[in-house]
Order: C-alpha cells, then sequence, then structure tokens
C-alpha cells in the first residue's frame, strides 16, 4: 500500500523505546504465549517417549501394551469406519506414541463433563420447541416425500417442523449484511448472536455499535463466539471491551494450552435472533472478507436464510441452549417466548425446521439431513459446498443418486483457503466424476456456501460443510424448507452460479501415480483434517 503524505507533512520518525514496547506486548499476547506452552509441552512428550533414559525400556513396553489396548478398544466402538481405519493406521506406524495420541485425542472429542452439562440443559428445553404447536401431522400429509425426514429431525434429533414462518434467502454476504442492520434496528426486546469467527473491520464495527446502542437503550444484548475461531482475528480484551458496552458474552471452549484440554469440538454455528421473531442462519461469519470488503480468495460466494414467525423461534432456543452451558444460573427460557399475549401472524407457503448438530451426542444430524435429501431426490440434487472431504456414507448416496439418473451437481471452490483440504477435496473427484455426479469449481474465488436443493421441494441452508470435521466434530445448524416459495431462489442462485464455473471432467481427475499416493494418504488422514 502507498503512504501519501500533505505537502510539507513529514511522516512521523517511529520511537525505538515505543517500537520496542508494542514488540513486547505482541511477544506475550496470550495466543504466542498459549502457542509457546503447547510447543513446550509436545517437545517434552517425544523427549519422555524417545529419550535414552534408563527407563526408557519400561515405558517402551507399557505404552505399547496402551497402543494394543487401545487398538482392542477403537476395533469395538461405535464409530465411523473412517476414523477406525486412520487411528488403527498411525497405530500401526507409531506403535509407541500411536495409543498415547488416541487418548489425548479421544479425551478432546469426547468432552463427557460438557456432554453431562448439555443434556441437563437441552433436557429443559426440549418441550419449549413446540410452544409454537406440534405441525408434524399436517406436514405429512402435505409433504409426504419428506415425511420421514421431517419425523427424523423431530421426533429423534427434536427440532420440531413449523408452520407461520416466511424465509428469504439471502444469496450473498452482502445480502446477508444489508438484511442484518436492517433487522438488528428493530429489535425492542433482545438480540442474540452466535458465530464461529468474528474480526474487527468494516462488517463487525458497524453491528457492535447498533448492540451498543440497543444494549444501552435497555435490550438484552448477547454474543458468543468460538475461541479457537478468533484465536488470531479479536484483541484478548475483546470480551472485556464488549461488556463495557453493556453487551453480555460468552467465550466458547476457551482455548487453554494443555493437550488433554478439549479443543477439537468447535462452535461453528452461526445464529443471529431478533426478539425470538426474526432468525438468520448459514455460512457467513462477522469478517470482511464475508462482503468482498477485503480480497482473500477471490470473490467470496457464500448463502444465509432469514426467517420469520414461529421457526425463529427454534433458533432462537437453539442460541439459549449455548448460552446456559456457561451459566451457573439457569434462564427461564419460555421468558423469551414472543407470543405468550398475541398470535403470530406471519404466513408461509410450506413448512419450515431449523435444526442443529452437536458432537457429543449419539445423533450426525447434519449428515443424516443431507443423506435424506440425496435419497429422497427423484430428479435432482444441488450442492454447495466449500470442502468436499466426504466419507463412504456420503459418498456411496452420491454416486448412487447419480447412477440412477438423478442429476447430482456439486460446487465447489477453484480457489481454497486450505491447500491440504483442496487435495484432499480432489481426490474424490474422480470417484465422483466417473459415476456420473457433475463437479463444478467456483473459478471466480472462493465458494463458502453451505446448500442442498432437490427437486423443487426441498432444501437446506446452514453451516455445516462436507468434511469430517463439520460433519462430526463441531456444532452446526441449519434450515430445512418444505414446500417452499424460498426454494425456487435458492435453485435459481445455484444455476445462476454455474457459468462461473469450470466443470470437472474426466481428464482434469488424472494424476501421476506420485499425486495418486499423495492423494491417497491425504484422504487415509481426512477425518483428522
Amino acid at each position: 500500500m502507498s503512504m501519501m503524505f500533505f505537502a510539507g507533512e513529514k511522516p512521523a520518525v517511529p520511537n525505538p523505546r515505543e517500537i520496542s514496547k508494542k514488540w513486547v506486548r505482541v511477544v506475550f499476547r496470550r495466543r504466542v504465549l498459549i502457542m509457546a506452552i503447547l510447543l513446550a509441552q509436545i517437545l517434552f512428550l517425544i523427549f519422555l517417549i524417545a529419550g535414552s533414559s534408563r527407563y526408557f525400556h519400561y515405558l517402551s513396553w507399557t505404552l505399547n501394551i496402551i497402543s494394543i489396548l487401545v487398538g482392542l478398544y477403537i476395533l469395538n466402538k461405535k464409530e465411523k469406519p473412517a476414523y477406525k481405519l486412520t487411528w488403527i493406521f498411525l497405530i500401526l506406524m507409531f506403535p509407541i506414541f500411536g495409543g498415547i495420541l488416541y487418548i489425548i485425542f479421544y479425551v478432546q472429542s469426547n468432552p463427557r463433563t460438557l456432554k453431562r452439562i448439555m443434556s441437563e440443559v437441552d433436557g429443559k428445553t426440549k418441550a419449549l420447541f413446540l410452544l409454537p404447536g406440534n405441525s408434524l401431522s399436517s406436514f405429512s400429509a402435505a409433504c409426504p416425500e419428506h415425511r420421514s425426514q421431517g419425523y427424523y429431525v423431530q421426533e429423534c434429533a427434536g427440532f420440531p417442523v413449523y408452520t407461520r414462518t416466511r424465509a428469504k434467502y439471502l444469496g450473498s454476504g452482502e445480502a446477508f449484511f444489508e438484511c442484518v442492520l436492517g433487522e438488528l434496528e428493530k429489535a425492542e426486546r433482545y438480540i442474540f448472536m452466535e458465530f464461529f469467527i468474528l474480526r474487527q473491520g468494516v462488517m463487525l464495527d458497524p453491528i457492535i455499535a447498533i448492540l451498543e446502542r440497543k444494549a444501552r437503550a435497555g435490550l438484552d444484548v448477547r454474543i458468543i463466539y468460538d475461541d479457537l475461531g478468533c484465536f488470531m482475528s479479536l484483541p484478548p480484551n475483546f470480551k472485556k471491551s464488549l461488556k463495557e458496552k453493556g453487551i453480555k458474552c460468552v467465550i466458547f471452549n476457551p482455548f487453554r494450552p494443555i493437550l488433554s484440554s478439549l479443543q477439537n469440538n468447535r462452535d461453528h454455528r452461526k445464529i443471529v435472533s431478533i426478539d425470538g421473531k426474526t432468525a438468520f442462519t448459514g455460512g457467513m461469519n462477522l469478517a470482511d472478507e464475508y462482503i468482498n470488503a477485503i480480497n482473500r480468495f477471490g470473490h467470496w460466494k457464500d448463502a444465509a436464510i432469514m426467517i420469520t414467525g414461529h421457526a425463529a423461534w427454534s433458533l432462537t432456543l437453539i442460541f439459549l441452549n449455548t448460552w446456559n452451558y456457561y451459566q451457573k444460573e439457569r434462564d427461564d427460557f419460555e421468558s423469551f417466548y414472543p407470543w405468550k399475549n398475541e398470535p403470530c401472524a406471519e404466513e408461509s407457503s410450506g413448512y419450515v425446521q431449523p435444526y442443529a448438530d452437536s458432537p457429543v451426542d449419539d445423533e450426525n444430524v447434519g449428515e443424516h439431513v443431507y443423506i435424506k435429501i440425496i435419497n429422497s431426490a427423484k430428479r435432482y440434487v444441488y450442492i454447495n459446498t466449500p470442502y468436499l472431504v466426504v466419507d463412504d456414507n456420503l459418498l456411496s448416496a452420491l454416486t448412487l443418486a447419480a447412477k440412477s439418473g438423478v442429476d447430482v451437481r456439486v460446487i465447489t471452490p477453484h480457489r481454497w483457503d486450505k491447500w491440504m483440504v483442496a487435495i484432499t477435496s480432489r481426490s474424490y473427484y474422480r470417484q465422483l466424476v466417473s459415476s456420473g455426479v457433475k463437479v463444478y469449481e467456483y473459478t471466480s474465488g472462493f465458494n463458502h456456501s453451505k446448500t442442498f436443493v432437490s427437486d423443487d421441494k426441498v432444501a437446506t441452508v446452514g453451516t455445516t460443510n462436507l468434511d469430517f470435521r463439520s460433519l462430526y466434530l463441531h456444532f452446526e445448524c441449519g434450515v430445512l424448507v418444505y414446500g417452499n416459495s424460498v426454494i425456487e431462489g435458492i435453485k435459481r442462485d445455484f444455476l445462476e452460479t454455474l457459468p462461473l464455473c469450470h466443470r470437472i471432467t474426466p481428464a482434469d481427475c488424472a494424476r501421476n501415480a506420485l499425486q495418486r499416493i499423495v492423494q491417497d494418504i491425504l484422504r487415509l488422514f481426512a477425518p483428522l483434517m
């Protein structure tokens, strides 16, 4: 960036002492200190295992036995085969270190204390999701081809299907930003926001300004953000600055510099709830690249959905559940219900079903929603995803649908934010394309949208990527719509994006021996990416 000065004006000469003080502050910032502590622990663990201590012989035997026991445990555990294969391979490769590595990872991925707290909070709110009424019977009659989907998400996952809800599809970060700013201004009682990434700038700053003004006016304003997601994007005192503005804040799963801490399960949800009457979710975080105010990977393509009416209450409760995981004193959840004194006047042309996914229960809701859409497709299924790292279940569903005559199309990015994930994603192209799946890469930049649409009858917009981390490790959410007029907008946006894409051909999938070996290795470790 060039620097310009007015005539006669000289640039200020930096003070060496000020530079020194600034450097010290940077070096000892929380994130640098945490990474240093983590590195020290890793080096110590390696030294302990690989050292030449006289006790190493006994330690080696002990760790080998642990690895054998861990291997037996993995084989008999109810887990995705891909995870089992990855960990068994690691233990075979590193018989001394592998078992301990799994124990560390397992402790991170299975937070029993968090699971107990979540189960307790979720149990208290389960019935409240049905405060607007139970529409499952009318839904089943109106949408018989998707009855099993709606039934599963409501009766098994616990998220009801709603009427009296209007949905609006937002096919870009710019549209989302403009709409959110307008709706925030209308807030009268409370504003709840939950995001994976916050970054100060053109997008976040005006939102914070509105939140501060609303909080000063007496509204209940709350923000949840993921600590690891914001690890390199927010100053350490950001929570304190929000508190000074009257904004309540929870940092989800604070990152701590100990190897056995819970770090893999991140809050990848994006939720805005305004008075329980209006809510948003989708791919957008609150950072400038999402509205193309800065250029990181070319044009940023994203998608979100706004819902007004009964279904907005569901996303409100999903937020409140997460908020109360971190509170000793639980909220009176029912007090936030917006239609206690007057009925909801919103009308809709179909059914709306928000849902959430948690890595600490036994239901892979996001994966099951996607598979049900693919399996029920008769004519077409169109998919937007920034990552395409899937297990055998999703891979089989996609290829079987294509082989059965369904028009299956997937748009992924041409420009990527993670090169290892990009190489791994492209390793699936050969199998998908040879089965008849049409794969496209968005050549204008980075496609961050997460949408499915099928047969003009069902669609979902949400936060769940087609990768292992999003499907099985993160907290996610989305909105299903059935027989709703918004489906046409989701489909149209997909079709209008195709001319900006390159269709992958069999020739594009050709790889030499070395490239195939690299891709095969990366696919083996895909569950850990």
